[in-house]
C-alpha cells in the first residue's frame, strides 16, 4: 500500500520530463552574491543572507576555535547532556538582542515554533494565526490540539471578527509572521497588540526573516513598533541574518522555564553543535558593532524598488529586502526561473503549497553585499524574461 502511495506522486516527473524542476539544484560554492553552479557563476537573489554574512572571516574564525575546544557535537540533548556553557552565554545574549528576559535555544527554527506552540496551548485553548503564517506555526498549532482560527493576511477586520467570536475565559494566542518570507510584507504589530488587549489574547510574533533585517540594530519587527511589553513570545531563527542554523523563543522567565520542560522538539533533539552556537554570537557581535551593514542592505532594497517600479512588474505590497514578482502560472513560474539561471540569475520559484494557487511568483531577495551593478543586472534580464512569457 506504502509503495502504491509513493507510486502515484508524478508531479516532478512532469516537470523533469520537460527540463523545468526548479527544485533541489546544486551549488559548488560559498552563499555569496556569485555562486557556482555547474561550474558557471550566477548572480544570488535567492538567499536569506540579508547581511551577507556567511562566509565573514570572523565567523568562520568563531567556528573553528568552538570546534577545536568542545569537539564537532554536543551528543546528546539540551535536556541532559547538550548544554554547554555557550548555549548559555548565546541565550543571555538573544534575550538582550530582542529586549526579553530569557530566551531558549532550538536546533532550527522549525523546532523552535513546533515545540513552543505545541506546549503552551492545548485541546480547550485558542489560537489564532494569519493564513500566510509559516509552515511550521501550522504544524505546531496542529500538534498542540487547540482550536485553531485563521485571519485573512494582514486583514485586521478579519482578525477582530474571528477574536469576537471565542470565549473571554479561555487562553487565546495570536500567532503572525514579523515579516512575510514569501509576500515581504510586514505585520500590522500595532493593530494587532491593540486587538489583543482589547480581548485578552497574547502576541507571539515569528521573527525568523525581521531579525537582522528590521528595527533597530536589526532587532526585529516587534522593536520596530516599540511592542516589546505587549507581545509576549518572539521566535526567531539563526538561518537568515545570523548565517548558521537553529532558532530561539524568548520571554519571560516563567515561559521559558515551562518550555525547558515541556517542549518536545526541544527535550528529544540533540542540541546545536558548538561550533554553531560560536557562529551565531560570532554574528551578534558584527551586527551589533557593525550597523552599516543593515543600512547597506535597506539602501539596496531601496534601489531594487525603484528599478523594479519602472518596469511594470507586479511586485505586491513589499518594502523590504524580499520582493516578490508574481507570475500567477506554475509552469510560467518554473520556465521562468530555468531561463533566468541559464541566463546566471538564481532566483525561487514560489508554488503551493508556499503560497495560494493563484498567487505563484518568483522570490527576488536582497543581501547586504550586493552591489548596485549586481542588483542592476539581475532586474534587466527579469525584466525581459518575465515579458516575454507574459506578453
Amino acid at each position: 500500500m506504502l509503495k502504491s502511495k509513493v507510486a502515484k506522486f508524478e508531479e516532478p516527473d512532469k516537470f523533469r520530463k520537460i527540463d523545468l524542476y526548479p527544485f533541489f539544484r546544486v551549488i559548488e560554492s560559498e552563499q555569496d552574491t556569485v555562486v557556482k553552479i555547474n561550474g558557471q557563476d550566477v548572480l544570488m537573489f535567492g538567499s536569506n543572507s540579508y547581511l551577507g554574512l556567511n562566509n565573514h572571516p570572523k565567523l568562520i574564525e568563531a567556528s573553528n576555535k568552538a570546534c577545536e575546544k568542545y569537539g564537532t557535537s554536543c551528543s546528546g540533548s539540551r535536556f541532559l547532556n547538550g548544554t554547554l556553557d555557550l548555549h548559555i552565554e548565546l541565550e543571555r545574549r538573544l534575550a538582550e538582542f530582542v529586549g526579553k528576559e530569557s530566551a531558549l535555544v532550538f536546533s532550527t527554527g522549525f523546532q523552535a515554533n513546533l515545540g513552543a506552540i505545541s506546549s503552551l496551548l492545548g485541546r480547550n485553548d485558542n489560537l489564532i494565526i494569519d493564513e500566510l503564517d509559516h509552515a511550521s506555526i501550522y504544524d505546531g498549532c496542529r500538534l498542540s490540539f487547540a482550536k485553531i482560527a485563521k485571519f485573512k493576511h494582514n486583514n485586521m477586520q478579519s482578525l477582530e471578527k474571528v477574536l469576537q467570536k471565542l470565549p473571554t475565559d479561555c487562553i487565546k494566542l495570536i500567532i503572525v509572521d514579523g515579516l512575510y518570507s514569501m509576500e515581504g510584507d510586514v505585520a500590522n504589530i500595532p493593530e494587532i497588540t491593540r486587538l489583543a488587549e482589547k480581548y485578552q489574547a497574547n502576541i507571539m510574533v515569528d521573527e525568523a526573516h525581521s531579525l537582522g533585517v528590521c528595527g533597530e540594530k536589526g532587532k526585529g519587527i516587534v522593536n520596530y513598533y516599540n511592542a516589546l511589553d505587549k507581545v509576549d513570545l518572539v521566535m526567531g531563527t539563526f538561518s537568515k541574518s545570523f548565517a548558521s542554523i537553529g532558532g530561539f523563543i524568548a520571554a519571560d522567565h516563567k515561559t521559558i522555564d515551562y518550555l525547558k520542560h515541556h517542549a518536545r522538539s526541544l527535550i528529544f533533539s540533540a542540541s546545536l553543535p558548538p561550533s554553531t552556537v560560536a557562529t551565531v554570537l560570532a554574528a551578534l557581535d558584527l551586527i551589533e558593532e557593525e550597523p552599516e551593514r543593515i543600512n547597506k542592505l535597506w539602501e539596496n532594497t531601496a534601489y531594487a524598488m525603484k528599478l523594479l517600479s519602472k518596469t511594470g512588474l507586479e511586485i505586491g505590497n513589499s518594502n523590504t529586502p524580499i520582493i516578490p514578482i508574481y507570475i500567477r502560472n506554475d509552469k510560467k513560474t518554473f520556465t521562468i526561473t530555468k531561463e533566468l539561471l541559464d541566463d546566471g540569475v538564481f532566483v525561487n520559484p514560489v508554488v503551493p503549497p508556499a503560497v495560494p494557487s493563484n498567487d505563484t511568483l518568483i522570490r527576488f531577495s536582497l543581501m547586504a553585499t550586493h552591489s548596485f551593478e549586481q542588483i542592476e543586472e539581475a532586474i534587466e534580464k527579469i525584466e525581459r524574461v518575465v515579458k516575454k512569457y507574459n506578453s
